[in-house]
């Protein structure tokens, strides 16, 4: 009789699943999660904003290159298709090599075309480039 009572009892115990190794487990993930995510270096672009307003007396002209909402490209008030902005960039820079560019985008431009146009203005040879919200 007593044997029977001790195997009932071992029996009922087992029904209940044990966690803790489970929850061992979570936590060395979560520690290693947290520890690789300090590792994690974000890329983005580095943007040098001017720190204040310096005119001067030399007069440059700068490649005015509009972007509206819609996508259409304007370069000297004409509007050019995204891959001709390199070309005109090229012919605007040979006649005045000092010059650089302006890039007056809509606030709803696509952002996918400035980004292009800005890839065609450096295959043009230009880095001096600078942004600007059209009103």
């Amino acid at each position: 009789m007593r044997m029977r009572r001790h195997m009932q009892e071992q029996h009922e115990s087992s029904h209940g699943i044990d966690l803790a190794p489970m929850l061992d487990f979570v936590l060395n993930l979560l520690i290693f999660f947290i520890i690789t995510a300090i590792f994690v270096k974000e890329s983005g672009l580095i943007v040098n904003r001017p720190t204040s307003f310096e005119q001067s007396n030399e007069k440059t002209e700068t490649i005015a290159i509009e972007i509206y909402d819609t996508g259409e490209i304007f370069v000297d008030n004409r509007v050019v298709d995204a891959r001709a902005v390199r070309a005109n960039v090229e012919r605007l820079h040979a006649v005045n090599p000092d010059s650089g560019v302006l890039i007056l985008a809509d606030e709803a431009a696509p952002t996918g075309t400035v980004v292009e146009v800005v890839d065609q203005v450096h295959l043009g040879g230009i880095w001096n480039i600078t942004f600007s919200t059209s009103e």
